[in-house]
């Protein structure tokens, strides 16, 4: 493997690792935000108890995620040089702004979080808690922002051979930027909702803590239920843009060969990539993809073949990672809904099986994140910058292979060692349950107002 190979598989590796822990620090921060807001107004210390245990999951999770993510932002510089040279103009300013506003709110007010109790108020001690969230969504609203204008380059002009921003505005108010952090965070929600419910089965089935665990599932599928209707509406918005924006990437994800109006949506597909064709199509729905892709039942979509093919993604991992992402969004959907129902029937502990898939189903969001990834990014290629700036002009030409492998093998290693500690650490925590001692958690008689 080359110097550009080498680089592309430790970025994917890297922000692939890293984007496990994003989603759960999104969801779960809010979870616990509202937690210690509902103790604050009912005094209930089972709520109490709820943020005490799930916060401590949270932030486990959320020094893993810090440490997977300053990583990234050093290959910008060591594997993809070129790619800053071009357009550091641009792609630094929005991470600037996450690091000193939102990641500097973050690490100021996680700390009043940790040391806070006993220290100050119930009130502002809760107002600590949702700063933390706000900053954390803030930090993956400037994040997105940039990624987005890597998949729709706006307000800049090529100048002296790299991209110059001539409109910050248009930079932050990128339809692309907006709709993918929409569509990320409330898929972050998702996993935290699906996080919690996974836990609490596990405890229910062993007739842990009942009362607890029940409050704690109700509390989440309510969550996962209006957090999953939002990746649907968000995720409809989205492929609308990509399909105006990324003709290449969403013909992929459809797996369209052909430019046709009226596309109908074939429920068994399997795409023939060097045959340029369907290898298998049954079952079609017609004008789906149209309807879905313009809301317009005989729009023309472009196909691949309108396109030379080194101008095309890779079309059969961008399509099944798309369907498979799909697929689970509709299954999360209906699970959110019947967890919901079970916990205000009050007859969740009685469900056995239905608790049991609800402890399988954890990863489950994780998985439709990661494809939702792929799906982004594989389905980008072979641009960096979608139209303005290939994947093989933006690597480092100064380093050598020896460099990169050693610097794989070393993230490699790092990233597998903190993989095995946040899985023992959350296993840990998580089967060790809620502590029953509320002597160390309660304010001081005369600070909790």
């Amino acid at each position: 493997m080359d110097v550009l190979a080498l680089s592309r598989l430790q970025f994917t590796a890297t922000s692939l690792f890293h984007f496990i822990f994003v989603p759960l620090t999104l969801g779960l921060s809010i979870l616990v935000a509202f937690m210690e807001t509902r103790y604050v107004m009912t005094n209930d210390e089972t709520y109490l108890r709820m943020t005490k245990f799930w916060g401590k999951l949270f932030l486990i999770n959320f020094a893993l995620g810090v440490v997977t993510g300053i990583t990234m932002e050093f290959q910008f510089g060591m594997n993809w040089a070129e790619y800053s040279r071009y357009v550091g103009d641009i792609f630094g300013a929005p991470l600037a702004i996450e690091a000193t506003v939102a990641f500097f709110l973050e690490s100021v007010f996680i700390g009043v979080w940790i040391f806070g109790w006993k220290k100050i108020s119930k009130k502002l001690h809760a107002v600590s808690i949702w700063i933390v969230a706000l900053a954390t969504n803030l930090s993956a609203l400037w994040i997105l922002i940039a990624n987005g204008w890597m998949q729709k380059p706006v307000g800049f002009v090529l100048r002296n051979g790299r991209a110059e921003m001539v409109d910050f505005m248009a930079l932050i108010t990128n339809p692309y930027g907006l709709i993918k952090f929409s569509h990320t965070i409330t898929s972050g929600y998702l996993v935290a909702a699906f996080f919690v419910m996974g836990i609490s089965a596990w405890h229910l089935l062993r007739q842990n803590q009942l009362e607890f665990f029940k409050r704690s599932f109700r509390m989440a599928a309510t969550f996962a239920v209006g957090s999953s209707l939002l990746v649907l509406v968000t995720g409809d918005f989205h492929a609308v843009e990509i399909a105006k924006t990324q003709p290449t990437k969403f013909a992929a994800m459809e797996s369209i060969w052909e430019t046709q109006r009226g596309v109908g949506f074939n429920v068994f597909l399997l795409p023939d990539e060097k045959g340029e064709c369907n290898a298998i199509e049954r079952l079609c729905i017609p004008n789906m993809v149209s309807l879905l892709a313009f809301h317009t039942p005989d729009a023309e979509i472009k196909g691949l073949k309108d396109f030379s093919s080194d101008l095309r993604p890779p079309v059969l991992p961008t399509f099944l990672s798309f369907r498979l992402m799909v697929g689970m969004g509709t299954f999360m959907i209906f699970a959110s809904l019947v967890g919901m129902i079970l916990s205000r029937w009050g007859t969740l502990e009685k469900q056995r099986l239905f608790l049991r898939v609800m402890v399988l189903a954890i990863p489950v969001p994780y998985l439709a994140a990661l494809l939702g990834w792929i799906v982004a990014e594989v389905g980008r290629q072979p641009w960096i910058v979608y139209g303005v700036l290939k994947v093989s002009d933006a690597v480092s030409r100064s380093i050598s292979v020896s460099q990169v492998v050693g610097s794989l093998v070393g993230f490699t290693l790092l990233y597998g060692f903190l993989g095995v500690i946040d899985i023992f650490l959350l296993v840990k925590y998580a089967r060790k349950g809620p502590d029953e001692d509320l002597s160390t958690m309660i304010n001081p008689a005369g600070r909790g107002a």
